[in-house]
């Protein structure tokens, strides 16, 4: 070799072959985040005080609302204590609600159900349109089959309710009624008397007198 020459070595680098799939994305670990057992003491602090004087509030609201508030539901009643229940639940746990403001809304509520509760007795057409009509079920021995399917009432329902009257036969019952608030009354036959002037207000009662009396077999 000639003086004054030098030697190199190459080096060669392999790469690693392409095989066509992509790289798997990172691992993701599932991190449970410590707030949602307990964030504050504030927050406590303000439930464990918001609790008992928004609850003993709300009972001295509803009796200053009279007996008529805490009676059997029907629909309107229902959806009052729902939204009352929320506005409560709202006003103890969200910080942003202060009290005042959540017992205004509660307040504002009850008043509305008296105001609606007061105008029912005045009108009839309103008690209607807010509570509903009673319907008649069974009558001087027949099931009102069209009536039950439109209430999603079972016969079983009915004798179930008769039982709890204490009836044993369905011949001493004159009528079975299913009430705005989803109670059942069991009519009694009075002392020979046919006619009773507590279904005055039941819809379809006229009509059906006027068939004869009969005892219908189950519909399968």
């Amino acid at each position: 070799m000639a003086r004054g020459l030098r030697t190199v070595r190459i080096r060669t680098v392999r790469r690693p072959r392409a095989t066509g799939l992509a790289p798997s994305p990172p691992e993701k670990r599932l991190v449970i985040d410590s707030s949602i057992f307990f964030r504050d003491w504030e927050g406590l602090v303000r439930v464990a005080v918001l609790g008992p004087v928004g609850y003993f509030a709300l009972i001295v609201m509803l009796r200053l609302s009279r007996n008529r508030t805490l009676a059997q539901m029907n629909i309107f009643d229902f959806v009052y204590v729902v939204v009352i229940g929320n506005l409560f639940g709202t006003t103890v746990l969200v910080a942003e609600v202060p009290l005042v403001m959540g017992l205004l809304a509660v307040g504002l509520m009850i008043g509305l159900q008296v105001l609606v509760s007061w105008l029912t007795t005045k009108s009839a057409t309103l008690e209607h349109a807010f509570n509903g009509e009673p319907a008649l079920l069974y009558h001087r021995g027949r099931f009102l089959r069209e009536t039950m399917r439109t209430q999603r009432v079972t016969e079983e329902e009915v004798l179930a309710a008769a039982r709890m009257q204490g009836v044993a036969d369905l011949h001493d019952v004159e009528a079975v009624v299913l009430e705005t608030d989803g109670e059942f009354s069991v009519v009694h036959v009075g002392n020979g008397r046919r006619d009773s002037t507590t279904l005055r207000d039941v819809p379809g009662v006229g009509r059906h007198a006027k068939q004869p009396v009969r005892h219908t077999a189950r519909a399968d």
